[in-house]
């Protein structure tokens, strides 16, 4: 990056819709802090979950996703239970360029609180909000507050574009919108 981290983001975000919406400062009073930090972007949550469930006793199998799996609710502080699992995604919406790889590592906040955030590399050319893994390794209930920050982003710029990019290979999250659960191409 020529610029300094936080000005490439912003520049990347203003001009180019990188994230949108773009928070060009740091919030963090009364909050889980969000937007442009020293080298990164904190992201939100949204309000939609899926909440893993044990009630039908399904098995979860990536290539063949049980929707019975989880229950969808919609609210500002989502509780995930003991030992449980949840998916959510982005309040922003990335459209990364062709020379540009993210890395998503959960923020200290939650981590210090036994919540483990995992989000998945954001390939060049990928399109769409952020599916968030969000699990509570605690034997206590954990609260998870939306439109608050959840994970921070690193951006690796490359020097040129990459050859064949996520878009190029119609990768089959691309332009994902809400929560996307697991799939498998046939």
């Amino acid at each position: 990056m020529g610029l300094k981290a936080d000005k490439w983001i912003r520049k990347m975000s203003l001009e180019h819709k990188m994230i949108e919406p773009f928070c060009e400062e740091q919030i963090g009073s009364g909050v889980v802090s969000y937007g442009v930090s020293s080298y990164g972007y904190d992201i939100r949550v949204g309000r939609e979950f899926k909440i893993f469930t044990n009630v039908n006793s399904t098995v979860v199998d990536p290539k063949n996703f049980d929707e019975a799996n989880v229950i969808d609710i919609e609210t500002d502080v989502a509780i995930v239970p003991p030992n449980s699992f949840a998916l959510a995604r982005t309040v922003e919406y990335f459209k990364m360029p062709k020379n540009v790889l993210a890395i998503c590592l959960g923020k200290s906040t939650y981590a210090r609180c036994g919540i483990i955030v995992n989000v998945t590399p954001f390939e060049p050319g990928f399109e769409g909000h952020i599916t968030i893994e969000i699990s509570n390794t605690t034997p206590l209930p954990a609260k998870i507050y939306a439109k608050e920050g959840i994970a921070q982003v690193l951006f690796l710029e490359g020097d040129e574009p990459c050859e064949i990019s996520y878009a190029d290979k119609k990768g089959k999250y691309q332009k994902q919108t809400g929560i996307t659960l697991p799939r498998i191409l046939k």
